[in-house]
């Protein structure tokens, strides 16, 4: 299956890479691990009665690793469209090539822009499933409601995101519900 990089780490591009992973894509997410996520405190994210920030990250970036997502501390500074593939640029120059990228920049849109993606009052608009104008580029998390954002509100929007690109790739709608 085509390779995936999703830029930001936080619970959206997370969850993302969870649902990428787990069903065998090619995965690899880029962030340095300074979401806003470390100064929350989450009371209101379902099925966790209460749990910093911190923790979570901590527990998420574990579970997407173990699933065999490719995890990098890097930072990435451009990111190119050529015909059906990108070109991402990290922080030292070193490229990466993928069919897919998921935006997840938290509240700055720089890379988004960068792309050529229009903003509405600091939001970068998109379509269900963070479908963006350019095929093959998602955006999701805050970025696309910096006023309204949640944890749980932007992992869901990752989870969304990495079944369309699932579907997309198998050429059928994917779900994901595991039987005990």
């Amino acid at each position: 299956m085509a390779k995936v990089i999703i830029v930001g780490d936080g619970p959206g591009g997370l969850s993302a890479a969870l649902y990428l992973a787990k069903l065998e894509m090619d995965v690899t997410v880029f962030g340095v691990d300074q979401t806003d996520m470390h100064k929350a405190m989450l009371y209101n994210y379902l099925g966790i009665p209460e749990m910093t920030g911190s923790q979570f990250q901590k527990i998420a970036r574990q579970q997407v690793i173990d699933l065999g997502a490719d995890l990098q501390k890097k930072l990435v500074t451009n990111i190119v469209k050529t015909g059906n593939e990108f070109t991402v640029t990290t922080e030292e120059g070193r490229q990466h090539e993928s069919k897919y990228v998921i935006l997840a920049e938290g509240k700055g849109v720089k890379l988004s822009t960068d792309l050529g993606l229009t903003t509405k009052a600091q939001n970068v608009p998109v379509e269900r499933g963070g479908y963006s104008d350019i095929n093959g580029l998602f955006v999701i998390g805050r970025s696309t409601n910096i006023l309204r954002s949640q944890a749980i509100i932007s992992a869901g929007e990752g989870a969304a995101t990495g079944l369309e690109i699932l579907s997309a790739e198998l050429g059928r709608d994917v779900r994901d519900f595991d039987s005990v």
